[in-house]
């Protein structure tokens, strides 16, 4: 009773968006996962070589397995001997150090809980 005639209007074809604007979002995802993953672990990376190239006799240092000991001998570019007390002297893979402190320096206590 009451209704208005619909008249139907020619549809256009739908707009394809550009090139730019179908790969802006993978090169922002790229941006993002850059500066928030890939550069830090570099940096992280850097200082570790930074680290165990530094090591010399008379550090003691912290291996990933959790022992601690004082370096007796550096014997080449990837190997030490560490001295870990009581005549325990052990062979250790430079990589596997996970810290490193010199002669002298206070040892690091967390404070946090």
């Amino acid at each position: 009773m009451f209704s208005s005639p619909a008249f139907a209007q020619a549809a256009g074809a739908p707009a394809t968006p550009g090139l730019l604007e179908s790969f802006l979002p993978l090169i922002l995802i790229g941006v993002v996962f850059w500066f928030l993953i890939l550069r830090p672990q570099n940096k992280k990376m850097k200082e570790h070589r930074e680290m165990v190239s530094n090591v010399k006799r008379g550090d003691t240092v912290i291996t990933a397995g959790g022992l601690i000991g004082k370096v007796a001998k550096v014997k080449d570019d990837n190997e030490l001997d560490v001295d870990f007390g009581e005549g325990v002297r052990m062979r250790v893979v430079k990589s596997t150090l996970s810290e490193v402190r010199v002669k002298g320096e206070p040892v690091k206590t967390d404070t946090k809980k």
